[in-house]
């Protein structure tokens, strides 16, 4: 869902109740574990950006939750355990709001944050 909302708090009105609150709860997870990031609305999505590069978003697609993750090397330190999920170059899709790993992604999210790395 490519958003035109100016905010992410827009962002969340928008969204499929039945998402809303998954996307809520992903959204503390970032401003919480993201510090020194800013917060923005990049094509159409919630993004977090470090010194003007975003490198995580997230999003309602028509049939997942997805979560950007734009550093190649916190995929590549999270091979493992990123086996077996559904997951493109840098998206993370969950099919169900249910099935939202926030374990996992609490911990890529701290990774992100520990030092910047190159932006795929």
């Amino acid at each position: 869902m490519q958003s035109e909302a100016s905010d992410v708090e827009g962002y969340l009105t928008e969204v499929p109740q039945e998402r809303r609150a998954a996307l809520a709860r992903l959204r503390q997870l970032c401003r919480a574990e993201l510090a020194g990031f800013d917060e923005v609305m990049a094509y159409g999505m919630p993004a977090y950006e470090r010194d003007g590069a975003c490198e995580i978003a997230f999003a309602s697609q028509k049939r997942y939750v997805s979560f950007y993750l734009m550093r190649g090397d916190v995929r590549e330190a999270f091979e493992e355990r990123l086996a077996g999920h559904d997951m493109g170059k840098g998206c993370l899709r969950f099919r169900t709001p249910e099935g939202v790993d926030f374990g996992l992604l609490r911990d890529l999210l701290k990774a992100t944050a520990a030092r910047p790395g190159t932006i795929c």
